[in-house]
Parts: C-alpha cells; sequence; structure tokens
C-alpha cells in the first residue's frame, strides 16, 4: 500500500509530466537574467491575477513574501511576524496577558482539552474553574478536537468582557458552565517548594520578563523556611530574555562576569553581577536537552563560577542571541544578532552545557511521580551541605 506521501509526491511529478508533455506556455511575461527583485515580483503578481483559478488573499501574499525573505538567511532563529503574531510574542516574552490565568493541555489522540493549572486568584478561579477540568465549550462553540492554539485566541481577550465556558467535572464528568471576566494575567514561571532535608526546590519553566520578581520571591519564601540547599530546575526551559537571567543570576553570584556577547563585527557586551547578594548555600542545577538559550547561560555562569552542580544531561546549544525589531506597521523581525560566550570563554553553540554530574531520567512505572534526576541533584546539594 502506497503511504500518503509517496502519493503526494507521484502526483506533483504527474504534474510536472502533463507540463512537460503540454510544453512550456507563455503569457507575455519574460524576465531578462538581471532583472529585479521588484520585476520579478510584479512578473509574478500579473501571471497569479491573470492565470491562478483559485481566490487570492493579497494580504497572505505580501506576508507570505517578507515571511519567504528572511526564511533565505537559513536561521531557524530568524523570523518574521505578521500583527497577529507579533503581538503573541511580546505576550510571550512580557509574560502578561489579558486572559483568565489557565494552563491548557491537549491530548493529541483524542483532541480533548484539559485545564491542567488554575493560576490562584485568577478570573478563572474566581469563576469557579479547578485543575482537572476537561473544557468542551467556549461559548457556544465546540472546542473538542479543535487546534489548542486557536482555542486559546478564542479564551483570551479585552480586559473586562467575559467569556463563558463549559467544562466536564470529576469521575461523573457533570457538566459545569462558568462565566470569567477576562483581565490582565501573570503567567506563572517559576514554583517552588521545601523538599527533605531543607533542602529548596525552585523550577523556572521560561524567562519573561515577569520571572525575575517571582524567582526573588521564591528565593526569600525558601531562605525565611530555614533553606540549607537549593536545587534550580531548568530541564525543558527553551530560553528567554537575557536581562531577565542575568538579573536572576546576579541574586545568587559572587562579583564578576555573567555572560558576554560578540556580535558580527566581533564588539563585545559583557554583564556582569555584583557584590550585593549571592546564593551562601550549596546548589545544584538541573538540565536536559531541552534546556536552551538562557537556560544554559544560567547553567554555564553557575558552573564557571563554581557556585553549583550542574546535574541531568547534555543541553541544547542555543549559543546566540536574538533581537526584535519593531517595524513600525505592527508587524516585527527576529534576527539572530551575536554570539554569547559562558564566563571563561566557552562557546556553547552546537555544543550545549556538559553537566558535571550526568543522570539520564529513568521514568518509574511503579511511582510515575518518582523522579531519579532530581533525588540525584538534592542528593548532590545533601552532601555539599554535610
Amino acid at each position: 500500500m502506497r503511504s500518503k506521501k509517496s502519493f503526494l509526491q507521484g502526483a506533483l511529478f504527474g504534474a510536472l509530466i502533463v507540463l512537460s508533455g503540454a510544453g512550456i506556455v507563455s503569457c507575455g511575461v519574460r524576465l531578462s537574467k538581471d532583472a529585479s527583485s521588484e520585476e520579478k515580483v510584479e512578473a509574478l503578481k500579473k501571471l497569479i491575477d491573470e492565470k491562478y483559478m483559485g481566490e487570492v488573499d493579497e494580504d497572505a501574499l505580501k506576508e507570505g513574501l517578507y515571511k519567504g525573505y528572511v526564511q533565505g538567511l537559513d536561521d531557524p532563529y530568524s523570523v518574521y511576524y505578521d500583527e497577529e503574531e507579533t503581538k503573541e510574542l511580546y505576550e510571550t516574552t512580557e509574560g502578561e496577558y489579558s486572559g483568565i490565568g489557565a494552563v491548557l493541555s491537549q491530548d493529541l489522540k483524542s483532541g480533548v482539552i484539559t485545564l491542567v493549572q488554575i493560576y490562584e486568584d485568577s478570573p478563572a478561579d474566581k469563576a469557579g474553574l479547578k485543575d482537572e477540568d476537561i473544557l468542551t465549550k467556549v461559548g457556544t462553540l465546540d472546542v473538542t478536537g479543535m487546534d489548542l492554539s486557536e482555542v486559546v485566541t478564542y479564551i483570551k481577550g479585552e480586559k473586562g468582557t467575559e467569556v463563558e465556558l463549559t467544562v466536564l467535572r470529576g469521575e461523573d464528568a457533570d457538566e459545569v458552565t462558568v462565566t470569567a471576566v477576562r483581565d490582565t494575567v501573570e503567567a506563572q514561571t517559576v514554583e517552588y517548594e521545601m523538599l527533605e532535608d531543607q533542602i529548596g526546590y525552585l523550577a523556572v519553566s521560561e524567562f519573561d520578563s515577569v520571572t525575575y520578581g517571582q524567582y526573588e520571591e521564591a528565593l526569600e519564601a525558601l531562605s525565611d523556611q530555614g533553606m540549607e540547599g537549593l536545587v534550580v530546575d531548568l530541564r525543558n526551559n527553551p530560553g528567554g530574555n537575557l536581562n531577565t537571567v542575568c538579573d536572576m543570576l546576579d541574586l545568587v553570584l559572587p562579583e564578576g562576569t555573567i555572560v558576554y556577547m560578540e556580535d558580527k563585527e566581533g564588539k563585545r557586551q559583557t554583564y556582569s553581577s555584583d557584590d550585593a547578594h549571592q546564593l551562601d548555600v550549596p546548589m545544584a542545577v538541573l538540565v536536559n536537552g531541552n534546556s536552551a538559550s538562557a537556560s544554559e547561560i544560567y547553567a554555564g555562569a553557575i558552573q564557571d563560577h563554581e557556585a553549583g552542580t550542574i546535574v541531568g544531561t547534555q543541553t541544547y546549544g542555543k549559543g546566540v542571541v536574538q533581537q526584535i525589531f519593531d517595524l513600525g506597521d505592527g508587524t516585527s523581525v527576529k534576527l539572530t544578532i551575536a554570539e554569547y560566550f559562558t564566563p571563561k570563554g566557552r562557546s556553547i553553540n552546537g555544543e550545549g552545557v556538559t553537566p558535571d554530574l550526568e543522570v539520564e531520567y529513568e521514568p518509574d512505572e511503579k511511582d510515575p511521580e518518582a523522579d531519579n534526576q532530581l533525588e540525584a541533584a538534592a542528593e548532590a546539594v545533601k552532601q555539599a551541605v554535610e
């Protein structure tokens, strides 16, 4: 049985055969080999206007042109964003948005959408939504099986407006309908708790503008509880804001270099910590193959300053920095502008950070909550305390 992919390839090849048999048809558009890009775009537009039989969205054509231009750099980190994508990008990097304060997850097989986390004192919390509620409708729209990112756009909206949500709750799948009033919500990027032996645990999911305050608050709370050691969990953290991660490291490192960058002309910019703050308890940082960018800056700085033990597996290896440029019309472009280096001058681009203590994650079928990597990190901190 032929696969769908091979069928598509065959169909495309068949189209080429038809063209070859019919000959290449001239339609009055002739370009010289040294024609400008503007002339070529005009020629393509003329052909589409005269010959293309489908519906034409002029705005989509233009946006596709801009996206393709930046894609021509062959850099996965340089991206053009249209107006809607730019708005979402800024919401992501700032960590604030207008919505209800609920984290959604979707089962890829069934399409079922579950509210996996309700932020405390959020519009969702005030409306009575609970963790593990299964979302079925937004207003009158049935959302089961719908793409999760599209569902989110229906839930988000202007501050002060209402959104009606229907969920199934509990083992009996009781249907509950609530109305939430959208408000400015701060993403919860930091979680913390005290483990055994007075070892603090602090997990950072990404480095947004709001993360520094949450991180500082977590450190203070753990210290007030008598923390004698700390594990910072950066597993699956894709990175984020450079200034944020440097400010966070300034709270735990001694005076010195945190990271430095070099641009295309070799110009160097250095980010440093002062001597105002320094963590005075043993520390471990958990990483894995999905710890990237700002996470690697954090782990690399801790490692070079010998301020803690890096535990887990080799990190992703994204050692370049991007900057977002506002194009003035609501759109933007993100471009790679520099490479960064750890305090000791290590480039981790394409290499990653190698843990001091390599520990592969091993799931425990008998205990799904077990985490052997966290246990190893906690043990390393415990030994350092003793």
